[in-house]
């Protein structure tokens, strides 16, 4: 893998306004955090119910705050990598000058990660699945036209 053009500060249709070293109030990553939070399908999930047991909240968890308790983690578990490595060799952001963007990139990742997702989360997408796959749905499979 060719880490430094995987991890790019540059955006499409932004190339010829990229500066190197440009200073800014937020960096490249943090604005890709801040698209997802003011978009419209992240604004969406305040509609989705996340299911999880009820033993002893009252209130309703939905997929928005869950994603937004991801990012948390997700960024600070990020910064705590990045100084472990900074730890190990004072010499790592000279060899991958945005790895200190990484707890922001991880944080976007995660905001991310439920956007387009069924109803009931990750169970919902493998129930649906086996129902396809080897359940009743498996007789739609000759009527769908490939595309």
């Amino acid at each position: 893998m060719n880490w430094d053009q995987l991890l790019s500060a540059k955006r499409w249709g932004y190339e010829d306004k990229y500066i190197a070293n440009h200073i800014d109030a937020r960096s490249e990553f943090q604005k890709d955090y801040d698209r997802i939070i003011f978009s419209s399908p992240f604004r969406r999930l305040q509609n989705k119910t996340q299911v999880f047991p009820l033993p002893g909240s009252v209130f309703v968890h939905n997929r928005l705050t869950h994603s937004l308790e991801v990012a948390s983690v997700g960024r600070s578990l990020g910064r705590m990598h990045f100084n472990r490595m900074l730890k190990e060799d004072s010499e790592v952001e000279k060899k991958y000058p945005l790895i200190s963007e990484i707890g922001n990139m991880i944080a976007a990742a995660c905001l991310a990660h439920d956007l387009g997702n069924p109803a009931f989360g990750h169970s919902g997408e493998s129930a649906i699945s086996h129902y396809f796959a080897e359940g009743d749905g498996k007789g739609y499979k000759d009527t769908v036209s490939p595309q």
